[in-house]
């Protein structure tokens, strides 16, 4: 099992959400994080002064899946939360090693 983590633009959410339901991921954690990467932030100008926001609002999305669907999962992923400009985003892939369903205690594949 693979846990994929999708830091993505905010406003690319929704489009992100509707591929992975087409494409059966059933699970997906949603989290509002602020950061940055090559961008540094961007310079913006309020009443005629210029102030830098160096940490942007993104959305980081977490799921677990097996193996074999890691690669359909980064592609859908890529696919829509792409805009072509800097700040679009990074996907990170790690193992896990075991997964429990608290209602069932199912484990392993068997608890995805």
């Amino acid at each position: 099992m693979k846990q994929v983590t999708a830091i993505i633009r905010s406003e690319r959410l929704d489009a992100v959400k509707e591929a992975l339901e087409k494409v059966e991921c059933k699970g997906i954690t949603v989290v509002d994080v602020k950061g940055r990467g090559e961008q540094l932030g961007i310079e913006e100008k309020y009443r005629g002064k210029s102030y830098r926001i160096d940490l942007l609002p993104k959305v980081k999305i977490v799921t677990v899946v097996h193996d074999e669907v890691v690669d359909k999962i980064i592609d859908t992923i890529c696919e829509a939360a792409h805009t072509g400009h800097i700040g679009d985003g990074k996907i990170f892939v790690t193992n896990v090693e075991e997964v429990v369903k608290i209602r069932t205690n199912q484990r392993g594949d068997d608890a995805l």
